[in-house]
């Protein structure tokens, strides 16, 4: 089944990523709706870079019209990887993510750049992987979550930490297939107070990509804690499309 939508505005597409879920787009979601986008915010398995990236780009094919295709996080690598072949994808809008190259992992990305902590916060599990095979999934110590993760959120993010999403190791390591920023405008939002993502990582990330760079005074949560200057970068990539 198709989401069609009636609205001269492309719909954008929301991909969280690592240690959150679709609702921390709420706000930012509610911004758009409220301007006449159409949105739609994917539930991110955070398996496996290829497989996460083939189900959003399955989502993709769902959606009649344009998109823009935005990334948070761990979802900057699913998003680069899920436009390459998603023709209707027409813009891309990075939020304190990954941008990775061909072969780069954002684990790679991660550990390249001075100034993160986010190894030190880490709780591992065992778990079993799609393929049957043993791995390990991370979530974030919730006592340790706000600072880490959503340190202007309100109320410190302790809600967040109770419902945040585990993604494997797996994930974190594959390695990136030709990226879809090679060949569509980008946007990017770097994060200057970013404790998981360095942030000289995310300006290097984005230089590299071309991308058109907005710096904002957030944590790694900005999408929550700066929900209408996400969304005033999303609606600049809107206005770039199309219909």
């Amino acid at each position: 089944m198709f989401h069609r939508s009636r609205s001269p505005e492309p719909t954008v597409v929301l991909v969280h990523g690592a240690f959150a879920d679709s609702t921390s787009w709420n706000d930012v979601a509610r911004e758009l709706r409220r301007e006449g986008h159409p949105v739609v915010a994917v539930a991110n398995p955070l398996r496996g870079l290829s497989g996460d990236a083939a189900y959003v780009r399955e989502v993709l094919a769902g959606i009649e019209g344009p998109v823009v295709l935005v990334g948070h996080s761990y979802g900057g690598s699913v998003i680069t990887a899920a436009a390459v072949g998603a023709d209707n994808v027409r813009a891309l809008v990075y939020v304190a993510a990954f941008i990775p190259d061909k072969g780069e992992s954002a684990l790679d990305l991660a550990a390249r750049f001075p100034g993160g902590s986010l190894g030190e916060a880490l709780r591992p599990t065992p778990v079993t992987l799609p393929d049957g095979s043993p791995g390990m999934e991370f979530t974030i110590d919730q006592a340790k979550f706000p600072h880490q993760f959503a340190a202007d959120v309100p109320e410190g993010g302790q809600l967040m930490a109770v419902t945040q999403r585990p993604v494997t190791g797996a994930a974190l390591e594959e390695p990136a297939p030709e990226p879809g920023w090679r060949t569509l405008p980008s946007w990017a939002v770097v994060a200057t107070e970013d404790l998981n993502i360095p942030v000289a990582a995310q300006s290097h990330m984005a230089k590299r990509a071309g991308a058109e760079v907005t710096e904002l005074e957030a944590s790694h949560a900005a999408s929550v804690s700066h929900p209408q200057e996400i969304a005033r970068v999303v609606r600049a990539a809107a206005s770039s499309v199309k219909r």
